[in-house]
C-alpha cells in the first residue's frame, strides 16, 4: 500500500472531522468521521510499518486532534486543525512507509 494513502485518511479525519462537525453543529457525527477515518489510516500504516508504528501514529493523530483545541483559543479554529494536520501528515509520510 502506498505511504500516501494512510496520509490521506489521516488528513480527511482530521480536516472532514471538524468540517463535519461544524457544518452540521453535531459533534458526534464530526467524532464519527475521525474515528472511520483514523482507522483506515490505521490499517494502511499496520500493513506498510508494522502495527507498533500504526499504533504510534494513530497516537499522533488521536493527540493532534486534541491538541487542536487549546491550540485554537490561541491562533483560531481553521488555523489550529490546519497546523495538527500538518504535523499529523508529515509524521505519517516519515514514519509510516513501507519497511520493504
Amino acid at each position: 500500500m502506498s505511504a500516501l494513502l494512510p496520509t490521506v485518511f489521516s488528513t480527511a479525519g482530521l480536516l472532514g472531522g471538524y468540517q463535519i462537525a461544524r457544518a452540521t453543529k453535531n459533534r458526534q457525527l464530526g467524532g464519527a468521521v475521525l474515528a472511520v477515518a483514523g482507522a483506515a489510516a490505521f490499517l494502511g500504516w499496520k500493513k506498510n510499518a508494522g502495527t507498533g508504528t500504526a499504533t504510534a501514529l494513530t497516537a499522533t493523530y488521536v493527540l493532534a486532534f486534541g491538541a487542536s483545541h487549546p491550540l485554537a483559543k490561541k491562533m483560531g479554529s481553521w488555523p489550529a486543525v490546519y497546523t495538527v494536520t500538518a504535523a499529523t501528515a508529515v509524521a505519517s509520510l516519515v514514519f509510516g512507509r513501507s519497511k520493504k
